[in-house]
């Protein structure tokens, strides 16, 4: 049971910081000023579900794109962590992405596709989380813990869209000084992990290569 419960606050823990809610807000802020509150909603939805799907497949399809590509399992753990302390650096020092748009461009295409593209992929689904996905499939061992990984990644989605529709609201609430300071606590949390995913990458392959020159 502790097994499983640990686990599960790794996939919560680890997705929340690295999809980041909080800190999209601004962006869809900027890029949902023209529309009106259903049509906000509508965006902040289509984006997260799209967001969970390519998570789930990256999660399931994971192993045969490492057989295709000739991919080790620890490469990818390394590389992964790498993107994470990057993002989490970002994070730290509080940087948020500025997005230009046309208002008057804004119609219910472009509300489809800013909900796929740039919001969903990558924002929402970035390379962090993709890798995060992977991974942590790789390491659930049993389906109960393959289910606990999707379940995680389902309610981080659904934190995600509850969080974009209120965003109005936790914006004003938490102010300019309150957004910079969560995000520089997620920052902190994604660059731990991204130690902890670079070792337990690493620490495989300097003992296969010790073992090989023994």
């Amino acid at each position: 049971m502790e097994m499983y419960l640990s686990f599960a606050l790794l996939c919560f823990t680890s997705f929340i910081t690295l999809m980041n809610p909080l800190g999209i807000m601004p962006v869809f802020m900027t890029m949902t000023d023209s529309l009106d509150k259903e049509e906000r909603r509508q965006t902040a939805k289509k984006a997260n579900i799209v967001a969970a799907i390519t998570l789930i497949l990256f999660a399931f399809s994971g192993q045969l794109l490492f057989k295709f590509f000739g991919i080790s399992v620890n490469s990818f753990r390394m590389v992964g962590g790498i993107i994470f302390f990057m993002m989490g650096w970002d994070m730290l020092q509080a940087k948020l992405v500025k997005v230009k748009m046309n208002k008057k461009s804004v119609n219910k295409e472009y509300v489809d596709d800013i909900s796929v593209t740039p919001l969903a992929i990558p924002m929402i689904c970035g390379p962090g989380a993709i890798t995060n996905a992977i991974v942590l499939m790789e390491d659930a061992q049993t389906i109960q813990m393959k289910g606990i990984l999707i379940g995680s990644i389902l309610l981080v989605c659904l934190i995600g869209y509850l969080v974009l529709w209120s965003s109005g609201k936790i914006t004003i609430w938490l102010g300019e000084t309150g957004n910079k300071i969560m995000m520089r606590l997620m920052g902190l949390i994604v660059m731990v992990i991204a130690v902890e995913f670079f070792f337990s990458g690493l620490k495989p392959i300097l003992i296969d290569i010790l073992h090989a020159q023994a």
